[in-house]
């Protein structure tokens, strides 16, 4: 196969990542265009790459739509406000071209389906970057869940105990909005609540939740608090914060079973902080030490393999380990957990359509 031709739509904060995994991707795949509405954000990201590859010619532009009709492209990532990310995803994949959207996937379940099903007509590959799967301790973990170590999984929990403070919201208007992007469950904690669910079973029977904004001038929440029971009877609690003095205390995941019990920590969920199983087959203390360090970032080094996931998709016409399907997965807990702030009830699955823009009548504030 030839590479794989690709594009960067929406070109802020996280697309930075984006580009250096096309670099490190760069036996596979070359980048040709990059897009956003003010070009000199494009132009940066164009200068990135180049920086990496030195003979890369990526041209740039203001309209997406331009740039399908006029470059050559098999794929493109959306890294736009997340309020966007449908409508840019669907028009994409009906162009025939595989997509990389970050997260959320959508903002409301109906457009998720929209996208799903927008990916199976077109026989294109529709990938949600959540990166975090791809952390080596964390696919350490899912293995010890997939040979079954925990015995019977009995709870689990995420704590995303970070600190926003007006200056990132003001930074971007469009953050903490409930039509681009909903909260901090939506934004900050989506990646948490993805390796939660993974670890857990993925199949939800009810999520009940207390959310609140407390301390931020911002539509949505700023902290919300899920429990999550699960088909297979476990239990699974999300604490998420923005409001934690007077920066970034920890993200934290924790496994609970009959026979196990992991932690994992670090900056990015990146470090094993407890690692116990009955059946004797690690060294926990050797697992602690052999640690590589922090990322530089709470980004971590994920988006390098998801590319690399996603190119192997293409070339072998399977699945990205994030699909759609699966990426919908964490998105449609958290809009149960709005709608449960919303009504005051546990929120039984299927849970049916919902969206953000259905909480903006809701009151969150607590004064």
């Amino acid at each position: 196969m030839n590479k794989l031709k690709y594009a960067l739509i929406g070109c802020g904060r996280i697309s930075k990542w984006h580009v250096e995994a096309v670099a490190n991707n760069s036996d596979d795949m070359v980048m040709v265009g990059a897009c956003d509405i003010v070009k000199e954000s494009a132009v940066e990201k164009a200068e990135i790459y180049r920086s990496f590859i030195k003979d890369g010619e990526v041209k740039t532009y203001n309209d997406y739509k331009e740039m399908l009709e006029k470059e050559d492209i098999d794929i493109v990532s959306i890294a736009t406000e997340s309020g966007y990310h449908p409508e840019i995803a669907i028009y994409c994949m009906n162009k025939g071209k595989h997509v990389i959207v970050e997260k959320p996937m959508a903002l409301s379940t109906k457009d998720a389906d929209d996208m799903i099903e927008t990916a199976r007509r077109n026989n294109v590959k529709l990938c949600v970057s959540h990166q975090n799967r791809f952390n080596k301790v964390i696919q350490q973990l899912r293995s010890a869940v997939e040979g079954d170590r925990f015995g019977r999984l009995v709870n689990s929990m995420a704590s995303i105990r970070w600190n926003r403070n007006m200056g990132y919201y003001e930074q971007a208007p469009w953050r903490g909005t409930w039509e681009l992007d909903g909260g901090t469950l939506m934004n900050q904690c989506i990646h948490d609540i993805d390796l939660l669910q993974w670890m857990m079973g993925g199949e939800v029977e009810s999520v009940y939740s207390q959310t609140g904004n407390y301390l931020r001038d911002i539509a949505a929440e700023d902290f919300g608090a899920i429990v999550i029971r699960f088909k297979n009877g476990a239990v699974g609690i999300i604490e998420g914060s923005a409001c934690v003095y007077p920066k970034n205390l920890e993200e934290t995941l924790s496994i609970f079973g009959e026979k196990g019990a992991v932690v994992i920590g670090g900056l990015a969920v990146n470090r094993i902080e407890t690692w116990r199983f009955a059946d004797g087959l690690d060294n926990e203390e050797k697992i602690l030490k052999q640690q590589e360090g922090d990322p530089d970032t709470v980004y971590g080094h994920g988006h390098t393999p998801l590319f690399k996931d996603m190119i192997e998709a293409i070339k072998n016409n399977r699945e990205p380990l994030i699909s759609g399907v699966e990426g919908k997965k964490g998105m449609e807990i958290i809009l149960a957990a709005y709608k449960s702030q919303k009504t005051g009830m546990p929120v039984k699955f299927p849970m049916g359509e919902f969206s953000t823009l259905e909480m903006k009548e809701a009151n969150i504030r607590v004064r």
